[in-house]
């Protein structure tokens, strides 16, 4: 048996899955090539629709919109984390005074589009309250609880993921349950929910966008009014494809600085230890096993 999760394919399967890559391929390409080919047609590289990205101003413009989204997701991004963390452990208590309010804020707020929180957090707290909320700030919170929800559940999830002999183990070696959840648990699964919380910050950082709908300048709110302006030509294409690589780009950023992150964690002596009683683990279970194979 050299495969456990599926067979391993024959000449065939192999054929056959080579013929639908290279289609598949060719189908991608061929789309790409009549995008390309009906915007020569229409125009949409001329120079004329690109000039504005020549003008001083409207590169200061761009950069401005650049850093209230850098700061929007920046500041949705450490508050998401923090209540994502607070909540998790509130809802892996054991107690129900806390468990129950925590498990009530995470599943209303993941259930809320986060539109609508942003709607009522701008006009609904400042009409029905008299709570002034600037637009900044409107964007801030309504991403932080609906974000903060999702990862909370990451979090729980991959705490309860962990084997519930890692627990025990530390108990029984008199931890406290701080001293558990911070010197056991949260460094094994924080190597396994990584890639599950760089994907929701990448939502956030994406989310952030949609703060143009309360006039607040971000970059798809720049982007619509420099698309709008008829003495620059109306470039909204343009505009849109610009600030498509500049997202691009951040969440490229991103997931480099992820990776980055991934790597010093596997290398710190925490990590190897954790893989070293792994792998102590794995020989004396093979051990007690007899050590046969399917020959013996």
């Amino acid at each position: 048996m050299t495969a456990v999760l599926y067979d391993i394919p024959g000449p065939k399967a192999r054929a056959r899955n080579l013929t639908l890559g290279v289609v598949g391929t060719a189908v991608v390409l061929a789309i790409a090539a009549f995008v390309i080919y009906r915007f020569i047609v229409t125009g949409q590289f001329d120079a004329r629709l690109w000039e504005w990205i020549t003008y001083v101003n409207i590169q200061y413009i761009l950069l401005g919109a650049l850093g209230n989204t850098l700061s929007a997701f920046a500041a949705a991004a450490v508050l998401s984390l923090a209540f994502g963390a607070v909540f998790a452990a509130g809802r892996l208590s054991e107690h129900k005074w806390l468990s129950v309010p925590s498990t009530a804020v995470i599943e209303l707020f993941r259930a809320l589009p986060l539109l609508v929180l942003i709607f009522i957090l701008f006009f609904g707290v400042s009409r029905g309250l008299g709570v002034d909320i600037p637009a900044y700030w409107a964007v801030v919170i309504g991403l932080m609880l609906y974000n903060g929800s999702v990862l909370a559940e990451v979090f729980r999830a991959g705490i309860r993921a962990l084997p519930r002999g890692q627990g025990e183990a530390a108990y029984a070696l008199g931890m406290r349950k701080t001293q558990v959840m911070t010197n056991v648990l949260l460094p094994q699964s924080l190597r396994a929910m990584l890639p599950t919380i760089l994907s929701q910050l990448v939502v956030v950082l994406k989310d952030t966008a949609l703060g143009y709908i309360i006039l607040y300048p971000e970059l798809l709110y720049q982007a619509r009014f420099l698309g709008s302006q008829g003495q620059l030509g109306a470039p909204i294409l343009q505009v849109a494809m610009v600030v498509a690589v500049i997202y691009i780009a951040m969440c490229l950023i991103l997931s480099g600085l992820s990776k980055l992150l991934e790597r010093r964690l596997r290398r710190s002596p925490r990590a190897a230890a954790t893989e070293e009683t792994e792998e102590r683990e794995v020989a004396a279970a093979q051990a007690q096993g007899g050590g046969g194979t399917f020959g013996d």
